[in-house]
């Protein structure tokens, strides 16, 4: 199965060369595409360089920085021109360990989306500050609660697609960024009757750089959840 690795990137300079290394000593068959918005912290070019030691790294510079989700649906629907069967999505700055990535492919032998949880056993979160532990965990069971998606975690950034799913969703209909924009590809799967599957996963929150979180994407998540229930019962996804 033709396997494409998708990662945004905004000024994780720190952090790329070792991602690109992790994911070919796991498999060097699977692809990676690094999508960068134009990283200030030099990036792209740094990439540009490690393409010529990686022949399955691919790169798409933007111009400037616009949003996770518009990236990933930038990714995604460059993964399906290229005819990639499975679409692997995670962030460059290593909270999402590459060693992850074969659990999670395993998994489509079972379901249409396999998330990497890092709630569906208990909690596994590292480095977290109590209060984002329980903001992150809050949000979830409220999404759950308004919309019935069955998932433990439907923040969570870290999965592996079958291209099928990705085939069915109009990215043209997807504006949401950050939180919402997993919640909201979550949604929209499971309304299309996809399976969802949760692996259980260990996030380690970043060690190198700064985070992306922000008070507009926590904003933007707690209405989300109710837009994407009352388009359902209008039947408008």
């Amino acid at each position: 199965m033709k396997t494409l690795i998708i990662s945004p990137t905004y000024n994780e300079s720190k952090n790329i060369t070792e991602l690109v290394r992790k994911v070919n000593s796991i498999n060097p068959d699977y692809h990676i595409l690094v999508i960068d918005d134009n990283s200030p912290d030099g990036t792209g070019d740094l990439v540009e360089t490690l393409q010529k030691q990686y022949s399955n790294l691919h790169l798409e510079r933007r111009p400037g920085k616009a949003g996770l989700g518009t990236a990933y649906c930038f990714g995604f629907q460059w993964a399906l021109e290229k005819g990639y069967d499975i679409i692997v999505q995670m962030d460059a700055d290593l909270s999402h360990n590459p060693e992850d990535v074969p659990g999670l492919i395993d998994g489509l032998t079972q379901a249409d989306l396999v998330i990497g949880s890092r709630y569906v056993h208990g909690v596994s979160v590292v480095n977290w500050p109590i209060r984002r532990l329980i903001l992150s965990y809050g949000a979830n069971l409220y999404t759950r609660i308004i919309t019935g998606l069955p998932v433990k975690d439907s923040t969570g950034g870290f999965k592996a697609w079958k291209r099928e799913v990705l085939d069915s969703i109009d990215f043209k209909k997807v504006h949401s960024q950050g939180y919402s924009f997993q919640i909201e590809m979550n949604f929209r799967s499971w309304c299309k009757g996809f399976t969802i599957h949760e692996h259980p996963i260990i996030f380690a929150d970043r060690t190198i750089g700064e985070s992306k979180m922000s008070k507009h994407i926590m904003i933007e998540a707690i209405f989300m959840v109710w837009k994407l229930k009352l388009r359902k019962i209008l039947n408008l996804l």
